[in-house]
């Protein structure tokens, strides 16, 4: 082997370390930012490059190039009256007042006014004992007794009722609360004794009688024409058997991880959890069998396969996704990055200049993407493709440009219609509550467990994109459900009763 040889393979040796000692460093940046950083992703551009100014028009382009500098002074009245720096005390409340008179007593004093103070206090919630009595009469002619119907209920057999089943739900699914924990706070607060056994009971059947609900949920979401889906891990309490001689198998609780899919439609205005044991393509393939419209998804490989094999779905980029792998590559790259970072800020102002719920202005926002959008994602890619060149492939910049380039034909979607967003955020909102739950009862108990998480997930998004109390909706769907058709269950859904 020649000199010039040795030295070649030592270079290229010395170029693999050193992209595997940037990998690393990367990985390690951004293992210490989970565990001590912030998670903003917020951009700030504060500088200026000449090489940014074709990114805004030519007016801007000025202004910027020609900085003025003015003095300007002016007169403002002193505010009358400090703001009040609180929001007010809601009408609806309870009201309790106490009148304070002067000591000495009142007589011979004209009233001339009051000074009214108005504060906040707490009365703990209570459990009512209620007690149904039916009266019993007999017709002495006829010896036939007579006596009222009993009143249909929610729960027949059981001593629950809508309010109380209510309240359990909302604290475990809503505010994160486990079951043993509202034992405990029962025995405390109201020396009540309740087993979790018993709460768990209750608790299967709410979930089997709203089976029906979660359904028609389900195919509401699927008869909209765009959805967006994501998926999120849940760890899992997964039974298993153990043979053991002589006698009869025991069995051992193993820990697995399984998968919480979410499909939400923007148009409907709700959102469906469906759990999975894994994250392969069976879950979504078996779901979106029949469905015909547009899917907006990340860049995982298991949506493209289902593309593939459904002709009636057209899939939708992230743009946030694609812009996280930018903002994760500024501390190695901050100049590329930074590059990137003020085209995705142009882009995302000029999507939010349009509301979608309007129809002529989402007319106007297809236009606009049509002109001004497509220019940005155009300048975008042509730019990529010539710093491509310029940057080791598996560098954090490198992987930035590789996925956009992979996936810039889904990310250019949203310029189909003018009501499609340009990425999956929406949908990523519903799924923070599942990590707020994560942290509290740390793993579902059962599959049955993780499914109630996924049926109640899906019912109280749901009522939070409806602007719905998802107590009060619960009660009412309890109450109406005892002389409600199961074919008629979706007129229980949120957004559809009326609470």
């Amino acid at each position: 082997m020649s000199t010039a040889e040795i030295i070649a393979e030592k270079d290229a040796l010395l170029l693999k370390k050193d992209q595997q000692i940037e990998q690393l460093q990367f990985q390690y940046k951004q293992v210490l930012k989970l565990l001590y950083g912030s998670k903003t992703e917020r951009f700030i551009s504060n500088t200026e490059d000449a090489s940014q100014l074709h990114l805004f028009n030519q007016d801007e382009q000025g202004q910027s190039e020609e900085k003025q500098t003015e003095q300007i002074s002016y007169e403002r009245k002193r505010p009358s009256k400090k703001h009040p720096g609180r929001h007010p005390i809601p009408d609806h409340l309870p009201v309790v007042e106490q009148t304070i008179e002067p000591q000495g007593g009142t007589e011979g004093l004209v009233k001339i006014g009051e000074e009214v103070t108005q504060t906040l206090d707490y009365t703990p919630a209570s459990l009512i004992k209620r007690i149904t009595i039916r009266p019993k009469y007999i017709n002495k002619e006829t010896e036939t007794i007579h006596i009222a119907a009993s009143p249909d209920r929610f729960m027949e057999k059981g001593i629950a009722e809508p309010g109380l089943l209510a309240h359990l739900v909302v604290n475990k699914y809503v505010d994160h609360l486990p079951l043993y924990r509202q034992a405990k706070q029962f025995a405390r607060d109201f020396n009540w004794q309740v087993s979790t056994n018993t709460l768990n009971n209750w608790m299967r059947y709410i979930c089997d009688r709203f089976e029906p609900v979660y359904e028609s949920l389900h195919q509401q979401v699927l008869t909209s024409t765009y959805i967006q889906v994501d998926e999120s891990p849940l760890k899992v309490l997964e039974r298993k058997e153990q043979k053991s001689k002589g006698k009869s198998p025991p069995s051992q609780k193993k820990r697995m991880i399984g998968y919480q899919w979410v499909y939400m439609s923007p148009e409907h205005k709700s959102v469906y959890f469906e759990y999975r044991k894994g994250r392969g393509m069976h879950g979504p393939k078996e779901t979106l069998a029949d469905y015909v419209g547009y899917v907006q998804c990340d860049g995982y490989k298991v949506y493209d396969k289902l593309a593939r094999q459904e002709s009636g779905i057209r899939l939708i980029g992230c743009l946030a996704h694609a812009r996280r792998k930018f903002y994760e590559a500024k501390d190695s790259d901050p100049k590329r990055s930074k590059y990137a970072m003020v085209i995705f800020k142009r882009i995302y102002h000029l999507d939010s200049q349009y509301a979608r719920e309007d129809l002529s202005v989402n007319n106007q926002r297809l236009e606009m993407r049509h002109t001004k959008m497509k220019a940005e994602y155009e300048n975008l890619l042509n730019w990529i493709k010539e710093e491509s060149t310029h940057v080791l492939p598996k560098s954090p910049i490198g992987k930035a440009m590789n996925y956009f380039q992979a996936q810039y034909s889904k990310l250019i979607g949203c310029l189909d219609r003018g009501d499609l967003h340009i990425d999956n955020n929406w949908v990523e909102n519903k799924i923070r509550p599942l990590a707020l739950g994560r942290k509290n009862y740390l793993f579902a108990g059962s599959h049955n467990g993780a499914r109630w998480i996924a049926m109640m997930y899906s019912f109280f998004g749901t009522c939070y994109m409806h602007n719905v109390n998802p107590r009060e909706w619960l009660i009412k769907a309890m109450e109406q459900m005892t002389h409600t058709k199961i074919e008629d269950y979706a007129d229980l859904l949120p957004g559809k009763l009326v609470v």
